[in-house]
């Protein structure tokens, strides 16, 4: 363990991979100024008064890009904050205006609360430190200049018993000498008499050190043996004053990258998050990473007070994966959990190693190590997964091995159309709608693409047009607010309907062959939604019904015919994260911030009929339902932001999830397709590079793994259209649209067949019109139901694979002269050498360089000292 070398890379030009554009201050208090839970970082803000804090995320968005967001939590100066151990959105602060509060935050996409779950005035005059209890549940340390305060968050009466004046103090462990020499010592708690051993860090006359600390393992300081107590590991040199340093929880590290600690470096200016990793394979290392405090709390603070002293239990291991002989069968992907690795164990014998610094954003300049600022290899990583299926499962459908059976789509290929059918030369692409939006929106006809440029303009492209766009004019539909979400009438091409940031949907009319000039005015205003809408949706079986969630908690349905308001939907405690219509039209699902699934009849009743739990993050999530409507299936995030897949069963949903599959750490929101005809789920973010396929069935393993798709750079969405425009003679079963940041390609996903002259009918079953509405709106309230009628996708010169004659194997004999023949071994021996003269060629031949015209005799000798001087230097190297 003594053996960790200072191998850092010390780098401190600006770069991407920071946090800038901030104003950090100098501010004067005994606490630190930046904090950092598994998802979020808050850090002091230099405004006037004081009393200001941003809020960031661990890792940056999509588009590599860092959103900021502000809170104003006290009347005066922030001496110090902290996030709970136990929850990853609750911080403290304390200030110089004598108060502690507790705030729950929220994404930095997102408005900062207006005010704190709790505030507590404990009178001690200016506070100067928080912290929360590591193992206890709501139990909060705070200090003043003579008093240390222990508080219950659970009881706002008063604090707990044991407000006193400390004793006399010992030596700090960090603290500077009388000579300005900076300096950290080790104690032992039971021994305070004098320290067990110290280190020099600098000279300087600025603040205190910080002192970031990992619990798991030692990546920062050695364990203390006797002769050397503290060594230093590493050292990274900024060129920019520290106003404060924090380190990120282990549950956000970057297990495949060997990544053992993260530090956010708070600067005048910027936050630079600098990644200690050891430099070995990428592949997850058992040794470098020991079990991790859990997030589930060990007793509450009344317990821990009376005298419990009971420890955080680490997460339960994942389950054992299943013996080599089971995987015979490609089995459900799993997207990379490094938690979920198995490594042998390390050498007893083995020394830590190197750890090698890096400035997030410059780790590529290092050899052998990730690039990705994500805390675990995200699905846009440029390392691109296999397509062959995976022989791993990642659901938790059961106890013991299963094999998996093979889905007939297991071999499914994307590939991207000629770039004679791409639309080019598309400029000012909105990349900021919200994550609840799909981003852009089509059908058969034409696409709808968000931009940037002001008045919330909204470009309709023509499909049966493709090619380079206009660099002078380009009509646009002008919806005068930001496009919060959009969609296509499944019934009428024409019809688009807007949800806009001023909480009203705006539903237009394109003209018959596209829009030839700027719409300014929609055909239908509707208003009713108190605060900004998350998402809208028609229903998919009558004409003119529209669903809407907003963040007044509500949901909405709409008839169009009217105008009308119709029902409001009532039960939602949070944010509506996603809603999705039974494919008979009956149910609406909803996912909602609470950690609660929901299933309303909202013709019977305004109130869920049904609710069960949902994912445990906060961070969004998308519903869809599956398998003729018996399941639905949720792609959200837990509750240490990993992504994660959940199949339900209607009419079961208190018991939880049937299965649950978990992903990769990535900010984005995996964004589910279903197609019902083929029972393919097609799951992708905005900012990956790949689309994962599975294919869904009703009973276990319930995910069945397929090839997956990656393409060349970051999409910025995904969508799919009408199963009609497929080519079914090359057994074309889906086709996508993809938006990257100029162009809209369409990716054909085909599946290899030997006989594509027949009609591959076990493929493509009878699809549902659903382009064709079944009833109207008002006889779907007054109770009514309907059904699409289907078409065959057969055509009339295709026999269909079913009925293709069976060829019967035809048994080859060997006539019966090479059986009675007898050859000598002379004569087999001539033969083998024959066959081997023939196959090296005739030696006599004249060689191709024999016929080519020389140069004159020094120059060819020259040369040829040369090319021997060159063949003994290639030699000998």
């Amino acid at each position: 363990l003594n053996s960790f070398k200072k191998d850092t890379n010390n780098n401190t030009q600006p770069n991407s991979g920071w946090i800038c554009n901030i104003r950090a201050g100098n501010v004067q208090s005994l606490g630190n100024h930046i904090k950092a839970s598994s998802e979020l970082v808050a850090f002091n803000i230099d405004q006037a008064g004081g009393g200001m804090l941003g809020v960031t995320s661990v890792s940056p968005a999509a588009d590599g890009k860092w959103t900021i967001s502000q809170l104003p939590c006290h009347g005066d100066l922030v001496t110090d904050l902290d996030f709970s151990p136990f929850d990853d959105a609750l911080l403290a602060t304390c200030s110089a205006d004598e108060t502690v509060k507790l705030w729950r935050l929220c994404s930095p996409e997102k408005e900062q609360p207006g005010g704190p779950e709790l505030n507590l005035s404990p009178g001690l005059g200016r506070l100067e430190l928080v912290l929360f209890h590591p193992t206890s549940s709501g139990l909060l340390a705070v200090g003043a200049a003579q008093s240390a305060l222990l508080w219950d968050t659970s009881r706002q009466d008063a604090p707990l018993a044991g407000t006193s004046t400390p004793p006399p103090p010992a030596p700090p462990p960090t603290h500077a000498t009388h000579h300005r020499g900076r300096e950290v010592r080790l104690w032992d708690s039971r021994k305070l008499g004098s320290a067990l051993g110290s280190v020099s860090v600098s000279d300087s006359s600025g603040l205190s050190i910080f002192p970031c600390q990992d619990l798991c393992e030692p990546s920062c300081l050695c364990p203390p043996p006797p002769l050397h107590p503290v060594s230093p590991v590493s050292h990274f040199l900024a060129t920019t004053p520290t106003r404060g340093a924090c380190a990120v929880p282990k549950m956000a590290m970057d297990t495949l990258s060997c990544e053992v600690m993260r530090v956010f470096q708070l600067t005048d200016s910027c936050i630079m998050p600098i990644s200690y990793q050891v430099p070995r394979k990428v592949e997850f290392h058992a040794d470098l990473y020991p079990d991790t405090a859990g997030r589930t709390p060990a007793q509450s603070a009344q317990e821990w007070w009376k005298g419990e002293n009971a420890q955080v239990h680490p997460p339960p291991p994942p389950p054992p994966p299943p013996p080599p002989h089971t995987h015979t069968h490609p089995a459900p992907l799993r997207l990379t959990s490094a938690s979920h690795t198995t490594v042998p164990p390390p050498h007893p014998m083995s020394t830590t190693p190197a750890i090698v610094c890096l400035p997030v954003g410059e780790q590529e300049a290092a050899p052998g190590l990730s690039a990705s600022s994500s805390t675990l290899s995200s699905a846009s990583s440029s390392a691109a997964p296999s397509r062959s299926p995976s022989s791993s499962s990642g659901l938790s459908t059961g106890p013991g091995p299963r094999p998996s059976p093979n889905s007939k789509f297991r071999h499914i290929q994307g590939s991207v159309r000629h770039r004679d059918a791409h639309i080019t030369n598309l400029k000012a692409l909105n990349l900021t709608t919200p994550g609840e939006s799909d981003g852009f929106c089509t059908n058969a006809q034409r696409v709808a693409v968000p931009l940037s440029t002001p008045g919330g303009q909204i470009a309709v492209l023509e499909l049966s047009k493709p090619g380079k766009l206009s660099d002078t004019f380009l009509p646009t539909v002008q919806n005068t607010v930001n496009v919060a979400d959009l969609c296509w009438d499944p019934f009428n091409p024409r019809r688009l309907a807007v949800a806009g940031e001023d909480a009203k949907i705006r539903v237009w009319t394109v003209p018959e062959g596209g829009l030839t000039e700027t719409l300014t005015e929609p055909d239908l205003l509707l208003q009713g939604h108190t605060e900004k809408i998350y998402s809208i949706r028609f229903h998919p079986l009558a004409s003119g019904l529209l669903v809407s969630s907003s963040y007044d908690l509500t949901v909405r349905l709409w008839d169009l015919g009217t105008g009308q308001e119709v029902k409001v939907l009532s039960g939602h405690q949070d944010q509506i994260f996603g809603l999705g219509w039974s494919p008979d039209g009956k149910l609406l699902a909803t996912v909602c911030k609470d950690g609660k699934v929901r299933v309303y009849d909202p013709r019977k009743s305004t109130a869920p009929v049904e609710e069960g739990p949902g994912p445990g993050g906060h961070r969004g999530a998308r519903v869809v339902w599956v398998c003729k409507g018996e399941y639905f299936l949720v792609s959200g995030f837990d509750s240490n932001s990993q992504r994660e897949l959940s199949l339900y069963s209607v009419g079961a949903l208190a018991s939880g999830p049937l299965a649950t599959t978990e992903g990769d750490v990535s900010p984005s929101t995996l964004i589910p397709f279903y197609d019902p005809d083929t029972s393919l789920l097609f799951l992708t973010g905005k900012g990956d590079t790949r689309v994962c396929i599975y294919e869904i069935v009703p009973e276990q393993p319930y995910f069945l793994e397929c090839s997956s798709f990656s393409s060349q750079e970051p999409h910025k969405g995904l969508t799919f259209l009408p199963k009609t425009v497929c080519d079914v003679r090359e057994v074309e079963v889906a086709r996508g649209l993809i938006l990257t940041k100029t162009t809209i390609e369409p990716v054909a996903f085909k599946v290899p067949r030997v006989k594509k002259e027949y009609f591959q009918d076990d493929l493509f079953p009878e699809t549902a019109v659903w382009w064709e509405s079944s009833l109207s709106s008002s006889d779907w309230l007054a109770g009514s139901n309907g059904k699409h009628r289907t078409i065959k996708l057969r055509p009339s010169d295709m026999a269909p694979v079913s009925e293709a004659p069976k060829e019967v194997p035809v048994k080859k004999y060997m006539p019966s002269s090479y059986y009675l023949e007898e050859k000598t071994d002379e004569q087999k021996k001539d033969e083998l050498l024959s066959a081997m003269v023939a196959k090296l060629g005739n030696m006599d031949d004249p060689l191709p360089q024999d016929g080519f015209e020389g140069v004159d005799e020094d120059e060819w000798v020259s040369g040829r000292d040369e090319a021997y001087s060159f063949e003994s230097l290639f030699i000998f190297v």
